[in-house]
């Protein structure tokens, strides 16, 4: 029997009837739409504060600072030679991050024998760039060794053309390896490695000849990145309303400017502590790990400023205070530290957006690799190694200086005709009889 087709008003729904969800969830993602633009619209900048999941993260990524905190205040106090092995480890992690990452931008392609290409070009690196900043310290240390002093001052005095060689052992490695159809990604390699030593390699390892100048020197540029990112992590946290730049999406400029007055007054402060201790202020000159004594020099001596002016107007519980001259210098380093290095973090930010990934690596947890910790340590190293070399280090020849060039550059019969000239010149002066 054929059903009568009901031609009038619908009847109600029966309370059995399923009403089908994917209606229910378009009209609640209509509503958070809607709500969302009229926020925008309305001029509420809220969102930035009131993300509900930096809570969980939150918590992750401050126990892992403090972990990274308490091992690198264990290291730093173990002395010079260890903190440059953690810069070295810390180097290694992050070229293996990148390469990781260059091969993956292959899209599959398996470029024959480029990893250990990659891992030779690196030790080429390290070869030549501790060779040059720590010759001085090697020599210091086996001068008593007549043997060691033999070898080593060969190998200093001829270190540039030693290294040259290397490289063009692995550049004429990477033209054999070429193969037909590959031309592209073996180049791409090729480029990416050697963006890797100077983006990465060349730029940390300043930091390695900072700290033979005194640890302070490498301690307070990486206090005051330390400083500066957790200040902006915290005011951004609280306070930020307004994004800062788009390559990084959380970046605010509440965040930014107060991260920028904390750090420049971290680093006054900061500068007098550390430069009350003989162990962070002395230069190591050799390659031993033994307790430092020496002259603070006028950089760690305080000068002081009379307050009576001050004091006759407001009440002072000091009549005077106290400025080591390093501290204006860590003032300079902390604007820098918080107006010119998070570049490096937005250049970090770039690249990875660039590649579609959100962190370089997952060794360190909330924090993601170790590349992503240091691309602000990167820039400030440079630029304390230039800063230090130009405006703090003596600028005359040291004793140690001309005595790590005779015995690294001259044979044993020259030296002896040094010395003979030498004692000929003092004895004229009546110095020496």
């Amino acid at each position: 029997m054929q059903k009568e087709k009901w031609n009038g008003p619908s009847p109600p729904l029966s309370p059995n009837l399923h009403v089908p969800k994917h209606r229910s969830r378009k009209r609640s993602t209509e509503e958070n739409r809607t709500s969302h633009d009229s926020a925008k619209a309305n001029g509420d900048t809220n969102l930035l504060v009131n993300d509900q999941n930096k809570y969980k993260s939150m918590k992750t990524r401050v126990l892992s600072s403090v972990w990274m905190i308490g091992g690198f205040v264990g290291i730093v106090y173990m002395g010079h030679l260890y903190i440059w092995a953690m810069i070295v480890v810390i180097q290694l992690f992050m070229a293996q991050e990148l390469f990781t990452l260059a091969r993956a931008a292959q899209r599959g392609k398996n470029v024959p024998g480029f990893r250990l290409l990659n891992w030779f070009f690196f030790i080429t690196a390290m070869v030549y760039v501790y060779g040059r900043f720590l010759s001085k310290q090697l020599v210091k240390t086996i001068s008593s060794d007549k043997m060691l002093l033999l070898i080593f001052s060969g190998l200093i005095q001829y270190h540039m053309i030693i290294c040259y060689f290397m490289y063009i052992a692995g550049f004429v490695w990477f033209i054999l390896t070429l193969k037909k159809g590959m031309y592209q990604s073996q180049f791409g390699q090729y480029a990416w490695t050697h963006m890797i030593l100077f983006v990465v390699f060349a730029q940390s390892s300043f930091t390695v000849a900072n700290i033979f100048e005194g640890i302070i020197w490498f301690l307070l540029p990486c206090s005051l990145i330390v400083i500066n990112d957790i200040a902006a992590y915290f005011f951004g946290f609280y306070f930020g309303r307004t994004p800062l730049i788009k390559l990084s999406p959380k970046k605010t400029w509440e965040g930014f400017i107060g991260a920028s007055v904390t750090t420049v007054l971290s680093g006054f402060l900061l500068a007098y502590f550390m430069g009350s201790f003989t162990w962070l202020t002395c230069p190591r000159k050799d390659l031993s790990t033994g307790w430092l004594y020496c002259d603070p020099g006028p950089m760690f001596k305080p000068n002081y400023y009379s307050l009576d002016r001050i004091s006759a107007w407001v009440p002072m519980p000091w009549n005077e205070v106290g400025i080591m001259p390093v501290q204006k210098h860590a003032m300079a380093l902390g604007l820098f530290a918080s107006s010119i290095a998070p570049f490096g973090g937005f250049f970090a930010s770039g690249f990875k957006r660039a590649f579609k990934i959100k962190d370089f690596g997952d060794s360190i947890p909330g924090h993601g690799g170790i590349t992503d910790r240091m691309d602000c340590q990167m820039v400030m190293a440079v630029f304390s190694y230039t800063y230090h070399q130009s405006f703090i280090a003596p600028r005359t020849y040291s004793v140690d200086t001309l005595l790590t060039q005779i015995l690294g550059h001259l044979s044993a019969e020259e030296q002896f005709v040094l010395y003979q000239q030498l004692a000929e010149v003092l004895t004229s002066r009546e110095q020496i009889r």
